[in-house]
């Protein structure tokens, strides 16, 4: 039988940003799994929220550029029916505060002082474009935390990077690009999403409100500090020297990284590239059941 406490949202609201005491961890009772709906939190000056069973292989989701959790809305069901899946808004992105620094390193740092405070180990790690950036620093950092790494659209190197969209390089153009950034309507941020997918798609409601919550300072500088990530190196050769299980997801029309670029990963010891046909930058939002299937089966072998 399975049981929603739909009131541990409350319950972790009045933790405030202590974390899920032992105590109120969800468990099985009676033969029962118990089920985590939605609930949220903040902790380690994230917003974080969970669903699925409390008790289950622990997934990680973590979202990119200017995003936020709710980007993974729709692969959420799937992957909640076999894991504890946690998605985290990452500081200055949805409904977390801005903080002093956005390298890539210290939000690896920020994810690990979340994932401790949880008790959660051999984590399966998933992260969407620069996502996997943090993903890949927090298997760096603290590998005894990370299960297996899945990287979904994650543009591998500087030279990779397809030239951008108009209505992306307006709103990011000093002196008229701070006063567009205010002015963005639901209309304009939906626009902007749409020239990097490959077919239409259904942007959740809470997507775009998070996408609203971003500040054209958080954002600019968000995009530096991941662009000097793998400037410095770059991932494949960031994965190569690390002993982790890796997929990687790359629609074959990504509109953003040359999707050819994805066969670099092809240089890291026994990862697996999977390419999307018709499939842009989005793949959770495009192939939701397609993008799931994958990333469910890759966990599933390395729990």
């Amino acid at each position: 039988m399975l049981i929603i406490h739909s009131e541990w949202r409350t319950v972790a609201g009045r933790l405030g940003r202590r974390g899920l005491r032992d105590d109120i961890r969800p468990r099985p009772t009676g033969g029962e799994l118990c089920i985590i709906a939605g609930m949220s939190e903040h902790s380690q000056g994230m917003h974080v929220v969970h669903d699925g069973p409390g008790q289950a292989p622990a997934l990680l989701l973590i979202h990119g550029s200017g995003a936020s959790g709710a980007s993974w809305g729709p692969v959420v069901p799937a992957l909640a029916g076999h894991h504890h899946v946690v998605r985290v808004d990452l500081p200055g992105c949805g409904q977390s505060p801005p903080a002093d620094s956005y390298d890539v390193p210290v939000q690896a740092g920020r994810v690990a002082a979340l994932l401790d405070d949880l008790g959660l180990r051999r984590v399966t790690v998933v992260g969407h474009s620069s996502g996997g950036y943090v993903a890949t620093a927090l298997a760096e950092r603290r590998r005894d935390l990370v299960s297996s790494l899945e990287l979904v659209s994650t543009g591998p190197s500087p030279g990779a990077l397809l030239p951008q969209p108009v209505i992306l390089r307006a709103l990011l153009a000093p002196p008229l690009g701070p006063l567009l950034w205010r002015r963005r309507s639901d209309a304009m941020i939906r626009k902007g999403i749409s020239t990097t997918t490959a077919r239409p798609v259904d942007v959740p409601e809470d997507a775009v409100a998070d996408l609203k919550n971003v500040t054209y300072r958080v954002f600019r500088e968000v995009l530096r500090c991941n662009g000097a990530y793998i400037a410095e190196r770059s991932v494949p050769e960031r994965l190569a020297a690390l002993d982790v299980p890796v997929l990687v997801v790359f629609g074959a029309a990504d509109r953003r990284w040359d999707p050819s670029s994805a066969h670099q990963y092809d240089a890291v010891p026994d990862a697996r590239v999977e390419l999307l046909p018709g499939v842009g930058h989005v793949p959770m939002l495009e192939a939701p059941e397609a993008t799931g299937a994958l990333l469910l089966a890759f966990a599933a072998t390395f729990r």
